[in-house]
């Protein structure tokens, strides 16, 4: 091998090395590289044996570099491959597909709530998916309340804000936030405007009329009608001279169209039910939502449209409008519905407003509600749920979200700074024991210490009294068998009572003596613990009082739950607090 193939061999080597190293995250080998490095220069294949021991020094060279290093050098010797491992970098830092023809800056996106109620777990995907590519590429968030239905999706007038507080509590903000209620002087406008460009007609058919013409591909006998007509007609529409039921404008597309559903469709109809918004009460003109959503997204300057899969026909319909004003519609991406596991209940407003008001729900935070409400009263996180939801991607399948997932991430998120505590379930069929703690092969101390976090022992102890204890009942070992009481010492099961062992460890490493949480008996607080699956009443321990509401903990041995409150009062509900409670906590997750 001569000198100029050396030196060669030493750069590419290096910079297989240097790649590899980046890649991988860990030192380089000499193994490692040698497919890439021979694969990538065939010249070298002669001199095969010789390479290992050329290269060899270089890669030890490059182990003693520290990543910005590594990066620095790879930028000098290859800078293509630099590209290539930061382009990956990017991909595996981005869960989501790139959005199509987006432009850093540029984009523009838009949720698009119907305000009838709080969100359900479901509905934190498109805000999750939205905030995360406006922060991908410097774009932009629209909230757009489409509340152009006053009586069959009526509006909740508390649901305006609630839903800005969901989103809020994902961990994102709309840039822009509007009312379709606010706007129908804009629809008017560009009704009128479509009436002049031919585009829409007044009809009087009754519905099942319309539609067995619709469906025979035969043209509304209303279609020919003149534009003075159609705008006399639609004015009389407004001024709210026509009954629901009589009068509608519809767009005029294609009645021979493949797609019945596509023909002549309806743009606007009377509603007799004011809306709950005062500032809208007096309308009586309702645009439809494909006709209402499609001109907000224009003049809004929409760029892209997530929607479900099963509304693939309102791109269509609405295609027609922009060819009529001569617009260029967004890029549309289309994805499945979204399942979720663990709950009882239906993930369906309607169906969880029903239950609350008939007293099966206490309210949208009930921890048996599928809601985001609920989630946050529980102390998750939004942050975990955005983590799982961007995780499902946009597949057009229907997907199921693992509420196991969210809890993976929300642990991850609050399991530093959740300190421990301890909680003894008392279930009316299966009742906490009480057994006094006393001396036996060693006198027993008069309290454990056990630590407020396992890995934070800078945070120090807390102090559990011993005197009386309480403990689950399948804890409690058979007559003269051992229990390690955690942060405590080893006692033993004798009678009615617990006698102190000793606090040698050994016992439970070498022994396999099982350990225990428990509480003191006489000196715990009462406590509700609300969970998915119903109230649990317990006994917590007494340290428990100096935590501030609005805290997460970890109950040892039974999982995360968020602090909410001292002394709860008593309600009529009967799956909620009685009022006897000393604390009441939400359940999160184990």
């Amino acid at each position: 091998m001569d000198d100029e193939l050396r030196e060669r061999v030493e750069a590419a080597g290096e910079a297989a090395a240097l790649f590899n190293a980046l890649k991988h995250g860990s030192d380089p080998d000499v193994g490692a590289i040698m497919g890439p490095l021979m694969g990538e220069n065939p010249d070298f294949r002669p001199h095969g044996d010789e390479i290992p021991g050329v290269v060899a020094p270089v890669v030890n060279r490059v182990a003693g570099m520290d990543e910005a290093e590594r990066r620095e050098r790879l930028g000098e010797l290859a800078p293509d491959k630099l590209a290539e491992l930061e382009a990956d970098d990017e991909e595996d830092e981005h869960v989501l597909p790139e959005l199509p023809n987006a432009e850093d800056g540029e984009v523009v996106m838009r949720a698009a709530p119907n305000p009838n109620g709080p969100w359900h777990v479901g509905h934190a995907r498109m805000p999750a998916v939205i905030g995360t590519y406006k922060e991908r590429y410097d774009g932009e968030f629209i909230c757009r309340f489409d509340d152009t239905d006053p009586e069959t999706k009526r509006p909740d007038l508390d649901a305006y804000d609630a839903i800005l507080e969901d989103i809020a509590y994902l961990g994102f903000e709309a840039d822009r936030v509007l009312k379709a209620s606010d706007r129908l002087e804009t629809y008017y406008d560009h009704a009128r405007d479509l009436i002049d460009a031919g585009g829409a007609y007044t009809c009087s058919c009754s519905g099942e009329e319309f539609s067995a013409r619709k469906n025979d591909a035969e043209a509304c006998p209303h279609r020919e009608k003149d534009a003075e007509t159609v705008r006399e007609e639609f004015s009389a529409m407004v001024a709210g001279e026509y009954d629901s039921g009589e009068m509608v404008l519809r767009v005029r597309t294609d009645i021979e169209h493949k797609n019945p559903a596509l023909r002549d469709w309806v743009a606007f109809r009377m509603i007799d039910t004011p809306h709950p918004r005062e500032e809208a009460s007096e309308y009586r003109c309702w645009p439809m939502l494909d006709f209402q959503s499609g001109v907000d997204d224009h003049l809004t300057g929409v760029t892209h449209i997530i929607r479900g899969i099963d509304l693939q026909d309102s791109a269509k319909r609405q295609r027609f409008v922009y060819d009529y004003f001569g617009w260029e519609y967004p890029e549309v991406l289309h994805w499945g519905h979204v399942q979720v596991d663990e709950y009882d209940v239906t993930l369906s407003t309607s169906t969880i407003k029903e239950l609350i008001e008939t007293g099966e729900l206490t309210g949208w935070d009930d921890p048996r509600a599928p809601t985001i409400r609920s989630m946050r009263r529980r102390g998750i996180r939004g942050q975990a749920l955005v983590d799982s939801m961007t995780g499902l991607g946009m597949s057009t399948s229907d997907v199921d979200l693992a509420m196991s997932s969210v809890y993976a991430n929300n642990r991850d998120l609050v399991d530093d700074g959740a300190n421990r505590y301890f909680l003894v379930r008392d279930r009316d069929d299966d009742p906490a024991i009480e057994l006094p703690v006393v001396d036996g092969d060693a006198p027993a101390p008069e309290a454990g210490r056990p630590p407020l976090h396992p890995d934070h022992a800078d945070r120090g102890d807390r102090e559990v009294p011993a005197g009386r204890v309480a403990v689950e009942s399948a804890d409690l070992p058979p007559e003269g068998d051992r229990v390690w009481l955690k942060g405590y010492g080893c006692v033993r099961h004798e009678a009615d009572e617990l006698a102190f062992v000793d606090a040698d460890i050994d016992v439970v490493r070498d022994e396999g003596v099982d350990v225990i949480h428990w509480v003191p008996a006489d000196e715990g607080l009462e406590t509700l613990l609300r969970t998915v699956s119903g109230d649990v009443r317990g006994i917590a321990e007494p340290a428990l009082a100096d935590v501030d509401p609005d805290t997460v903990v970890q109950f040892v041995r039974v999982g995360f739950a968020r602090v909410d409150a001292f002394e709860p009062t008593a309600t009529d509900d009967p799956h909620g607090p009685s009022g006897e409670e000393d604390l009441l906590a939400y359940y999160a997750h184990p």
